[in-house]
Formats: structure tokens, sequence, C-alpha cells
């Protein structure tokens, strides 16, 4: 009887550990967030205050053109080592950002993925 409980026991400590390994390996097999998604989390984060960073909408702050209309007014390529040395020029009340450069193409792809 002593041993059917030992070995019931260690059957469910090999259970658990085996979900949980399984529940782990899962998590870590989760689709990741394209660069588009992570360059709109970026947009929303650090410009939304100022710029409109959706397909449509006007811009809380009526200075700062929409993200959407960027490409028809500059290259987006030319947008990448402003975006890296940090923008300085844009308008008035726009604070200095120096992103990394998968930051920059990350906010670059989701600029291009709302652009008209």
């Amino acid at each position: 009887m002593r041993m059917s409980k030992f070995v019931l026991i260690s059957v469910r400590r090999t259970l658990l550990v085996a979900a949980f390994l399984a529940g782990s390996l899962g998590a870590g097999l989760a689709e990741e967030s394209s660069p588009s998604q992570k360059g709109q989390e970026i947009a929303t984060k650090l410009c939304a205050r100022c710029h409109s960073v959706t397909r449509d909408g006007d811009s809380p702050f009526a200075e700062a053109p929409p993200f959407r209309t960027f490409s028809s007014k500059w290259p987006l390529e030319s947008l990448e080592e402003a975006l890296a040395e940090g923008i300085v020029v844009g308008h008035p009340a726009m604070p200095e950002f120096i992103f990394g450069p998968e930051d920059i193409q990350n906010l670059l792809s989701y600029i291009a993925s709302i652009s008209q």
C-alpha cells in the first residue's frame, strides 16, 4: 500500500512538471508581433499626442502632419537617417527623438502600412 502511494505521488509530480513545461514552452512559441505592429506601438506611445497615427482623423496638434501623409511629403527612406540622428526639425513643439535601428525599421514599416 505504501509503495502505491509513493508511485501515485511520483506520477502526479511528473504530470505537474510536464504540464508546467508544456505551458512554458507554449508561451515561448506564441506568435511574435510583426514589425508594423511594433511600429504602431511606438507611434501610439510616443507620437499620438500630437500626430494622427492612424489611417484617418486629424492630428491632435494641428501643425503635426498625420503619419499617413508622410510618404507623400518625404521618401520614407530619408526618414531613416533623421530618426537615427534625432529629428530636431518638425513642428515647433516637437521633442527630439533618437531611435535605434530596429525601432526605426518598425516605425517606418508601420508608416508605410497606413500611408495614403
